[in-house]
């Protein structure tokens, strides 16, 4: 398989839709991204990395993070974590409120906006907010294997002055006492793990260790366990791309993460880690044209886990 003529077809293919969708204009600096462009990077299991259209230009993750930040949090708590974030799907947006009151403060699960302000919160113990956003930064740039990664401040300054619902959402949970610092130090580091800004082909490389079993396998060293691996992926599956998940399942058939900036990244387990970039998001908050190509590139190499 030629996965690099299989990457330059689907961009060439997909040529004519660049600009498709929406961009998430709710956080002013992201209402400013040209919304034509469009990227994708593969990084295989072996090492090898293949990549097309844009993706060396750096981007807002957004909420692609939520699988950093977690996979830091169940190092540091481990399975502690789940008695604070729950593992099943919302059915609702990634900043619904409704859910919160009906479950007593406990947010579904780690993906959604609730759910990774409590995972924050566990991360920050024995922190300052600074020192939290700085562990969080250097575990990002050790799996991508890259100390150039940074976080865009104008969009974490942005996120802070426009995250009205973000505040709601942890100060409702600090009422039911499932937050244990300040409101404010605990949105400072999810703002700023938001604001993480990286190339198609950097996040395909930070993703690695969800494709090889929780292991980096250019590296040599395990960064997960096998069965935290496997979890994490589960996750991704089932939550990873809000109330668009089971359609994400449907129709890729990987387990993924969305962020509203555009990205999103995919896990071909035993095979590659995945990134796509198009700014443009459908009516759920996902790239729509990412999504596509990511469809595209599951049906012709047949990686999805549901068989090919």
């Amino acid at each position: 398989m030629d996965l690099q003529a299989l990457l330059d077809g689907i961009v060439a293919e997909l040529a004519e839709r660049r600009g498709e969708g929406k961009v998430a204009d709710y956080i002013p600096q992201l209402a400013k991204v040209d919304p034509h462009q469009f990227g994708i990077a593969v990084t295989t299991v072996d090492g090898k990395v293949y990549e097309a259209g844009d993706a060396a230009v750096p981007f807002s993750i957004q909420s692609i993070s939520k699988v950093f930040m977690l996979t830091l949090a169940l190092g540091k708590v481990g399975e502690a974590l789940w008695r604070r974030v729950g593992r099943e799907p919302s059915g609702t947006a990634f900043n619904s409120i409704v859910q919160l009151e009906h479950e007593h403060g406990i947010p579904r699960n780690p993906f959604i906006n609730a759910g990774a302000i409590v995972v924050c919160d566990l991360v920050l113990a024995g922190y300052k907010p600074k020192e939290a956003i700085g562990e969080f930064l250097r575990f990002v740039r050790s799996l991508a294997d890259d100390d150039t990664i940074t976080i865009d401040k104008a969009v974490a300054q942005s996120e802070t002055a426009t995250g009205y619902r973000n505040y709601a959402l942890a100060n409702f949970m600090r009422s039911f006492n499932n937050l244990q610092h300040d409101v404010d130090h605990v949105l400072g580091v999810y703002f700023h793990q938001c604001a993480l800004a990286m190339t198609c082909r950097q996040l395909s490389r930070a993703g690695l260790f969800l494709a090889a079993r929780g292991a980096d396998p250019i590296g040599g060293y395990s960064v997960v366990s096998e069965k935290r691996a496997r979890r994490i992926n589960a996750l991704m599956l089932t939550c990873g791309h809000y109330d668009g998940s089971g359609d994400f399942a449907f129709h890729v058939g990987l387990p993924g993460k969305s962020g509203v900036g555009g990205g999103i990244m995919a896990i071909a387990p035993g095979k590659a880690s995945i990134a796509v970039w198009s700014p443009g998001l459908n009516k759920v908050g996902n790239s729509a044209l990412g999504t596509v190509a990511l469809e595209m590139l599951a049906s012709r190499t047949g990686w999805s886990v549901f068989g090919a």
